[in-house]
């Protein structure tokens, strides 16, 4: 591996401990280290062999530096200590690769120059990057526990403190969060501090004033190598600026310039080789510690593999196991007794330290059985407890006394699965699952309560609803001075009937009393809505409401009977008696009145509309731009806008259309009673008829002495009315006397003609008719020709009389009625009422 233009990668210490002192020159002034001045930083990174140092350092700074063939299986890589520049990141960064630890390259009893690099890359960088594989945090070597304890010594023997950084890298993170190894790396570092021996300047020095100690966590290169990349590149941002305060390298101290680095360097590594304190560790320490890994490894195994534990494993997973608790401790107790028989004659404290981490990863490995278990145990508690609440409920039961003795069954059956599922060697608390237990019981309650509450309120609303709903429509209907009134007086009883029966109803939530105003202030608010709605409801239907009343006030009198128009009735005083009532109505509908505040809105609209006071603005106000109409207003006085219904103009708007459509009601009124008048005005005056009497009693006495003269009047009375009613007299008179008479006389004979004629055909059909008749008749009628010519005659002169008497009596069509009624008195009465 050589140098380049961007790296400018070159071997600082060679895999023989040799110092390179003619490439690290070369180094220097090819990157210009010299001219940086202390504005620069240096990152070592140390490790296991093979454990991806190399390819850690290239993506996160750029670098080249030589990396591990997967393929052609783990060898030593990188020999002694490598050195490149950090490309893309401010301040000037070096990075230093060193050799991995562990290698079977230099075998089990070489490791001096391991701790010698380890020591020179504590004593030269201001951040040291100590690579390990997350499966091997707890490792004595793999994590480098013994390797940091003999630098810690030798540190804090050879230089003053200089607040190196130390950056804890764990490769290939599994699904153990990082927030649960960490307290353990940094316990386990701070142990090693206080465990060194240390020189009276330092016995008291903590390790913070030694080092800094961070960690961070990075997932597989080969198995999500996307991952890594998005992990690495969020890690290279920290290295940036990172001898700034706050930075990865803030509380460096003792800074050497940038010039005189290189000589720094080497007398650095000339300590660290002339000092002889670094001694290898123990060698039965070492055997101990690899052999009691392989151990712990293969109990593990099996422990997967137990047909026992995979059977017990497939029913956790299938719902509750009796014995779970037993049936799992004994099997875990297996594997544990195996491991200690094995390892027996190894390193005591070794042995140990992998027992505990066989225990931890056995019972980390089984914990997911354990959760199951306990997730069964809280759902079928949580079921049980829906179950046992409805049931309690269905009794009868208060809602809060119903929630209390079904959680304490429901509490009691869970404690009791958790004791039958502890595990003997574990220390797991199922505390957590039983708080979670609670919260679910509480949401349940609260959603039920919520439900039940809701479900009484909307009872409670239907039951006002139907209360309410149709006695108020009855009183819109009636529209009276007492509506307001009895609207408030039933809302306030029924309301307050069912608020007494809410309170009873809920007693059994012991609820606060807050909660309690707030939901019978609702109910409150509810009834009363519900009035104003219905309000609302008939006031958009006014004007039909309107004109009911008053055609039941106009057409019916006080006894409630039909009026019959015989002219004596007065139709102006009743018109006003009717409008008054829809008025009525009108002011009722007017505004919503359930707070008892009086307003003036009758009185303003009787004297505006009823008596006449104001109908137009004149054309004096018209000029100002002013109105004295008090209904020229979108509001009343002492009416909130909420409460209003109908605005005075819309009342107006109202009116006004309310007698444009009942003004015809009152027009056939009075046609009607005009025509009864004109039927019934035949008879002359009384003095008339006793003048006649006296004068005409010769002639009455002749006429009943000579039946045929009152037949042969008779007749002539017939056939003038036929005449009258088939010439249509009245009509052809209505344009003047002599246009009537001259008309009348060129339709006479005509008429008396056509009459004539159709007697004849009468006459002549009724014969034909009655030939069949039985003998009897037609003796008769041979005998008395002369009765039946004049039987003929006065039964058609009668027919064709009736015929038209009825048509003028019934007013045939109203065209016919309107001709005749109409004139400019009557108008002008319609117009004043």
């Amino acid at each position: 591996m050589g140098a380049n233009d961007e790296g400018c990668s070159t071997q600082l210490i060679d895999g023989n401990g040799e110092f390179n002192v003619k490439g690290l020159d070369s180094f220097v002034k090819k990157t210009k280290l010299s001219d940086c001045g202390l504005s620069y930083a240096v990152v070592a990174i140390m490790g296991p062999q093979s454990s991806g140092k190399s390819t850690l350092l290239n993506h996160l700074f750029n670098t080249n530096f030589r990396e591990m063939d997967a393929f052609a299986g783990r060898s030593q890589t990188t020999k002694g200590i490598w050195m490149a520049r950090c490309v893309g990141i401010e301040p000037f960064t070096v990075a230093m690769d060193l050799e991995g630890t562990d290698g079977r390259e230099r075998g089990e009893d070489d490791t001096t120059f391991e701790k010698q690099s380890a020591l020179f890359a504590l004593a030269v960088a201001d951040i040291v990057l100590i690579n390990m594989w997350c499966h091997d945090i707890g490792r004595e070597q793999a994590s480098n526990k013994p390797l940091l304890k003999t630098v810690f010594q030798v540190m804090m023997r050879l230089f003053s403190p200089r607040k190196t950084t130390l950056l804890f890298v764990i490769r290939d993170k599994t699904r153990t969060p990082l927030e649960k190894l960490e307290p353990l790396l940094r316990e386990d570092i701070q142990k090693i501090w206080d465990l060194v021996r240390k020189p009276e300047a330092h016995k008291n020095t903590a390790l913070s004033e030694f080092f800094n100690v961070k960690v961070v966590a990075l997932s597989s290169y080969e198995e999500k190598e996307e991952k890594f990349k998005e992990e690495v590149a969020e890690l290279r941002q920290r290295f940036f600026h990172s001898i700034s305060p706050g930075g990865l390298a803030g509380d460096r101290r003792g800074v050497v310039p940038a010039s005189g680095f290189s000589f720094s360097s080497q007398q650095i590594w000339k300590v660290i080789k002339e000092n002889r304190d670094l001694d290898l560790p123990a060698h039965k320490v070492m055997v101990a510690t690899v052999r009691c890994e392989e151990i712990a490894n293969e109990k593990l195994h099996n422990l997967a593999t137990d047909k026992s534990w995979l059977e017990l494993q497939e029913a956790v997973e299938g719902g509750l196991v009796p014995g779970f608790g037993r049936k799992l401790s004994s099997i875990l107790e297996k594997y544990f007794s195996e491991y200690d028989a094995e390892a027996i004659y190894f390193d005591e404290g070794v042995r140990k330290e992998k027992r505990l981490q066989l225990k931890l990863k056995a019972l980390d490995f089984v914990y997911s059985a354990y959760a199951t278990m306990l997730g069964h145990l809280r759902s079928n508690a949580l079921e049980s407890f829906k179950m046992r609440l409805e049931q309690f409920l269905s009794q009868g039961e208060g809602f809060a006394k119903a929630v209390r003795d079904s959680q304490q069954s429901c509490l009691l059956v869970f404690d009791k699965g958790c004791k039958d599922a502890v595990v003997e060697q574990a220390t797991w608390d199922a505390s957590k699952i039983r708080e979670k237990l609670c919260r679910d019981i509480d949401s349940h309650t609260s959603s039920a309560r919520t439900a039940k509450l809701s479900e009484l309120i909307a009872s409670y609303e239907k039951r006002l609803s139907q209360a309410l709903s149709e006695p108020v429509e009855s009183l819109f209907e009636a529209g009276g001075k007492d509506t307001w009134p009895s609207i408030r007086k039933l809302l306030k009883r029924e309301t307050e009937t069912a608020v007494t029966d809410f309170l009873d109803a809920v007693t059994g939530f012991e609820l606060n009393h807050t909660t309690i105003d707030t939901m019978v202030q609702n109910l409150r608010d509810s009834s009363q809505s519900l009035v104003e709605k219905k309000a609302r409801e008939e006031a958009a239907k006014v004007l039909i409401r309107m004109k009911d009343r008053f055609s039941t006030v106009f057409s019916h009198d006080k006894d409630s009977m039909p009026r019959v128009w015989t002219g004596k009735e007065d139709i102006r005083a009743i018109t006003k008696d009717a409008r008054a009532e829809a008025l009525s109505l009108l002011s009722v509908m007017a505004a919503i009145r359930l707070d008892e505040r009086s307003d003036n809105i009758e009185s303003t609209l009787f004297s505006s509309l009823m008596d006449g006071t104001v109908s137009v603005a004149s054309s004096h106000n018209r000029s100002i731009g002013t109105s004295a109409d008090p209904l020229a207003s979108s509001s009343w006085e002492e009416v909130p806008p909420k409460n209003i219904l109908l605005t005075p103009v819309q009342c107006k708007s109202l009116w006004r259309q309310f007698k444009s459509e009942t003004e015809y009601t009152v027009t056939q009124a009075i046609s009607a009673q005009e025509a009864h008048k004109r039927n019934n005005n035949w008879l002359p005056p009384a003095w008339a008829i006793v003048l006649m009497i006296v004068l005409g009693f010769n002639e009455f006495m002749m006429l009943l002495k000579n039946p045929l003269y009152l037949l042969g009047f008779f007749v002539a009375f017939l056939l003038s009315k036929a005449l009258w009613v088939q010439l249509d007299i009245p009509r052809e008179f209505q344009h003047g006397a002599l246009a009537g008479v001259l008309s009348v006389t060129s339709k006479f004979l005509p008429t008396v003609m056509n009459l004539l004629r159709k007697l004849a055909e009468e006459a002549q059909g009724k014969t034909t008719q009655e030939a069949p008749e039985y003998s009897a008749s037609q003796s008769y009628q041979q005998q008395s020709p002369s009765h039946s010519i004049s039987s003929t005659i006065s039964e058609s002169v009668a027919s064709s009389i009736s015929a038209a008497a009825g048509d003028d009596s019934e007013h045939s069509s109203p065209a016919d009625l309107r001709r005749r009624n109409t004139n400019n008195v009557q108008e002008t009465e319609i117009s004043q009422m």
